[in-house]
């Protein structure tokens, strides 16, 4: 009884695709992360840069 059904279950091959298709879409959606995450930082820096270029502009044209 159990046999039958262990080979059956072996020799499927219906949720290979699946699978597949599963791990490409995770390394996809992980190096969107990445990318997002390294924009991210880039775009920080910049308003960082931003910032304290305007508060040294701010502090020297009002002599502080």
């Amino acid at each position: 009884m159990i046999k039958p059904i262990l080979k059956e279950l072996i020799h499927d091959e219906r949720g290979t695709s699946a699978i597949e298709m599963g791990l490409i879409c995770s390394l996809i959606v992980l190096a969107m992360f990445t990318a997002l995450q390294n924009f991210a930082d880039a775009s920080h820096n910049t308003w960082n840069t931003v910032t304290s270029k305007t508060h040294d502009a701010v502090t020297q044209s009002t002599g502080g």
